[in-house]
């Protein structure tokens, strides 16, 4: 897989398979707004809007925020209507205020009026995403530019992973592993069992037995700072072993400890914090000297952005 974090949004798209996703995602909503494959359909609309009548209607925000999952509409739209034209007004990534358009769609009214919630639950969600995204990068760099990235997680909506993590993209932040295939993170869990004294030697064989595997990178969790000094010592031959150590709920004065325990020990070896990091600490922890932050409430816990759509 290409390195998400270093291709534009359009081509990030195009390789988290974002039209597929876009589409299966478009099939289970139609299913359960409109019945198994469409039918019944829109009882109200059947009653209420003629077969016959065309309209024009925008996708317009109700309060600020930062657009994404436009690209979704060439594979979302057709799922609900062939008879539907859809235009964006503007790209994934910007930033919009209340009152702007994000969206045109034309052609039946009523395949319209059956199309409108599905979307709207889409783009709220995933416009909310990358608001949170932007809110937090902001947040982070309060107190002047700092070197960290800010990273999603897998804390994601089932099915809508690769969507999601694409607002992430479409608000300013960077993606983490998509899932357990592209890349080995061994978790506090993994190694609960793993004495202390021993743990270098099993990261040592673990990181062999995953360099097999051609993931993404390695990375292994840590809690305390004795664990992230025999992790630093691991070595394959004479590269560190692991590529990146996730420094589980440790506060920025620990962080700080072990950002200098990692400059002395594997300088090529990348921190990332993750746990207990809002919106009011994270710069404290990026100041620290961290290279990445992870933070799950940029999916998990993101609130839908207000968008309605309006007929012309």
């Amino acid at each position: 897989m290409a390195d998400l974090n270093a291709i534009s949004l359009p081509k990030l798209f195009d390789a988290l398979d974002g039209e597929r996703a876009a589409h299966r995602v478009a099939v289970a909503a139609r299913d359960e707004d409109l019945g198994p494959g469409g039918r019944p359909g829109d009882l109200t609309g059947l009653i209420a809007s003629p077969a016959g009548d065309r309209a024009r209607a925008r996708l317009r925000a109700r309060q600020a925020g930062v657009a994404a999952g436009l690209a979704c509409l060439p594979a979302f739209v057709p799922v609900f209507s062939r008879r539907i034209r859809a235009r964006t007004l503007m790209r994934d990534g910007a930033a919009f205020q209340a009152g702007q358009d994000l969206c045109e769609l034309s052609g039946s009214a009523r395949d319209i009026l059956a199309l409108e919630r599905s979307l709207l639950n889409l783009l709220s969600r995933l416009c909310g995403v990358a608001t949170v995204t932007r809110r937090y990068l902001k947040a982070m760099n309060a107190s002047g530019p700092v070197r960290a990235r800010l990273l999603d997680t897998r804390k994601t909506t089932p099915g809508l992973r690769v969507l999601e993590k694409y607002a992430v993209r479409c608000g300013g932040g960077f993606c983490h592993r998509v899932g357990l295939y592209d890349a080995v993170l061994i978790k506090d869990n993994h190694i609960a069992h793993v004495p202390i004294w021993e743990l270098k030697g099993w990261t040592e064989r673990a990181a062999a037995k995953a360099r097999s595997l051609n993931p993404s990178f390695v990375e292994i969790e840590v809690d305390s700072l004795e664990q992230l000094g025999e992790v630093l010592i691991a070595r394959l031959g004479r590269n560190p072993a692991v590529d990146i150590v996730l420094l589980d709920n440790m506060t920025p004065g620990v962080m700080k400890k072990a950002v200098a325990m990692r400059d002395a020990l594997a300088p090529g070896v990348l921190l990332e914090a993750s746990g207990g990091i809002d919106l009011s600490t994270i710069a404290r922890a990026a100041r620290s000297g961290v290279d990445r932050i992870s933070v799950g409430a940029l999916t998990h816990s993101a609130p839908i952005i207000d968008l309605g759509l309006d007929f012309l």
